[in-house]
């Protein structure tokens, strides 16, 4: 080795290692300011989430909602919500520029609309009441439910289209070598989030909504929109002409052909939606399912913590597993798993006990699932046009989860609500995306397999 190599061999050994995604650089400090950022955004995030749905659920009751109603409400409204405008805004996200980068705008903005949904929750019954004295014809609680649903919808609103958005700035501004591990920690501080909620907070559920759900919608507002101002994103490519002078037909027309004429892509979007769907019945009525076989709210709060607890502890190495051995494969093994232990929880799980274990066993099965898949978007879907391609998927998602709510919800009261159904329609619905995931798999792998895969145009 010459003088003149040696110098740079050690120059090389000594400068900071880096660390690049598009334009942005980072060094190990910059790259761990940018996880402390968008954790804390993650934290605020996971708070909500973590309070509003199970809330929900204990009021709808309480107001004498059907299950039918709650899976309108839970699951249709979501998944319309999807269906209509999150491949709206994140078209628009993808071909946005400007000095504030092309999705810190766009989460800006959908920010306090998710506040002002919250803030709605937590004051329904006063506005049901209102609405009452106002139009009277129906009940007090009927009003109370329709003001939990406007409510809820500006909320979904709000999160629904910032779920896309904020997936494409992580796919804009975080390295691939480390994504894996990143999902794995934002899982463990949504998890934290569970867990304290669960633990403590639940069991205050019906005498303390209001300042829960105020709360909560502040910390969100606060701390999601304080990530959103030091979150830097970096430059893109100035889009192409001939697109800024689409109309509004053409665009449809461009998307749909973009987003769903390729069939490697349509199988993942379905795969992957029901994949997600798995989970869906057993979630929108798990807290009836725990009333039904006598288990306590403060109970079945301790039983999510467990959860969460031993899922926090899977979190960072499952996130290490995704990036060594792939996610599309992880998720494949979770699965199958999850088709038969929903099967055997359906069977067996009719006393506060075994529904405990099922319960847990559920929630760390599906918790897994969603923390090694996390990045599979970013690992098939190509960049360029990631948050365009993911909202496509999401129209998979809305389409199946508008039905999926009120059949589950139209089957309990019609059993009479036999919840143990719930398990088995995940079951069945764990098996046909399993048989998906591994046709994806197999096309995957002509695509070059994790070594050499590059996303098809």
């Amino acid at each position: 080795m010459t003088e003149n190599q040696e110098t740079k061999q050690a120059q090389t050994s000594a400068s900071p290692r880096k660390w690049t995604v598009g334009t942005l650089t980072y060094t190990t400090g910059g790259l761990i300011a940018l996880f402390c950022w968008l954790l804390w955004g993650d934290f605020a995030w996971s708070m909500k989430d973590r309070a509003v749905p199970p809330i929900l659920q204990i009021l709808l009751k309480a107001f004498g909602a059907s299950d039918l109603t709650t899976g309108i409400l839970l699951s249709s409204i979501p998944a319309f919500i999807g269906l209509i405008f999150s491949p709206i805004i994140s078209y628009k996200s993808d071909r946005h520029r400007g000095r504030w980068g092309r999705r810190i705008p766009f989460l800006l903005l959908m920010t306090p609309v998710t506040v002002v949904g919250m803030l709605g929750l937590a004051f329904s019954p006063q506005i049901g009441a209102s609405l009452h004295r106002l139009f009277g014809s129906v009940g007090e609680n009927a009003w109370v439910i329709v003001a939990l649903g406007l409510s809820w919808g500006a909320f979904e609103f709000g999160s629904i289209t910032a779920t896309g958005l904020f997936g494409g700035l992580v796919n804009d501004v975080v390295p691939r070598r480390v994504i894996g591990r990143f999902y794995g920690l934002f899982r463990a501080l949504g998890l934290i989030a569970g867990i304290l909620f669960n633990y403590y907070l639940l069991k205050h559920a019906r005498t303390a909504y209001v300042e829960i759900f105020a709360g909560f919608g502040l910390l969100y507002g606060v701390g999601f929109g304080l990530m959103c101002l030091r979150v830097k994103e970096g430059e893109y490519p100035p889009e192409a002409p001939a697109a800024a002078r689409h109309g509004a037909v053409a665009a449809t027309r461009g998307y749909f052909r973009d987003c769903f004429g390729n069939a490697y892509y349509v199988l993942f979007f379905i795969a992957m939606a029901l994949a997600a769907l798995a989970f869906g019945p057993v979630n929108l009525f798990s807290i009836f399912y725990a009333a039904a076989v006598g288990m306590g709210t403060e109970a079945y709060g301790k039983c999510l913590a467990l959860t969460y607890i031993i899922s926090l502890v899977l979190a960072y190495p499952l996130g290490a597993l995704a990036d060594r051995f792939h996610p599309l494969r992880m998720g494949m093994v979770m699965m199958g798993i999850y088709g038969v232990v929903a099967l055997c929880s359906g069977a067996f799980a009719h006393t506060p006990g075994l529904y405990g274990a099922a319960l847990v066993a559920h929630g760390v099965i599906s918790g897994t699932y969603f923390t090694v898949t996390a990045s599979l978007g970013q690992r098939l879907l190509p960049s360029a046009r990631f948050a365009e391609l993911a909202s496509a998927g999401g129209i998979i998602g809305s389409l199946l989860g508008i039905l999926q709510g009120p059949s589950v919800g139209w089957l309990l009261d019609y059993t009479s609500h036999n919840y143990s159904y719930t398990f088995y329609a995940g079951s069945v619905v764990a098996f046909v995306s399993l048989a998906l995931l591994i046709a994806l798999h197999s096309k995957f792998m002509a695509l070059g397999g994790p070594e050499h895969y590059v996303a098809p145009e």
